[in-house]
């Protein structure tokens, strides 16, 4: 039996019996635990907060790529707002692995002509979407001709920057 099987259960009841009770005090409990860890630990403060930006920065690409229906599934039925909302994460999917292939090829590109520390990369998002045109429809074609290393070529950075870098 699941916990939230559980907890449904005793939530149902109409009186509180003792283990509901106690179960709540625990819940408490190990939130208090884990409030006095996080007020005293900066590494779980930071770490909590890089997870939390991440999921941000997901769902504003996804807000992004949703706003030009004005943010509204007007499909009537539940079988067609989920294929809607499927697409949704479909595309949203295919933007970031767009990125992260065109980020690691970039990398690669750079450390041939510099050596770039590893702990940076730790630093990079697949999650940016200013580059990509979020207007019009998308439209896949068939899966003839299609392959998966037919990529666009790398944008060298002007001779001026490079200088300046």
């Amino acid at each position: 039996m699941t916990a939230s099987l559980i907890m449904r259960q005793l939530a149902s009841y109409p009186r509180q019996n003792g283990v509901a009770a106690a179960l709540r005090e625990l819940g408490r409990l190990e939130r208090t635990l884990f409030t006095l860890d996080w007020v005293e630990d900066p590494d779980l403060r930071r770490g909590a907060t890089r997870e939390l930006n991440r999921g941000e920065s997901r769902n504003s690409l996804a807000r992004a790529v949703f706003l030009h229906r004005l943010g509204e599934i007007r499909d009537r039925t539940y079988e067609n707002q989920r294929h809607r909302a499927s697409g949704l994460n479909l595309l949203v999917a295919a933007i970031i692995l767009w990125n992260t292939r065109y980020l690691g090829r970039a990398v690669a590109a750079l450390r041939e002509v510099e050596d770039v520390p590893d702990h940076l990369l730790a630093h990079l998002s697949p999650l940016g979407w200013e580059h990509v045109n979020l207007t019009g429809d998308y439209v896949w074609p068939t899966t003839e001709g299609m392959t998966g290393d037919t990529l666009r070529p790398l944008r060298a950075a002007p001779v001026s920057r490079r200088a300046a870098a």
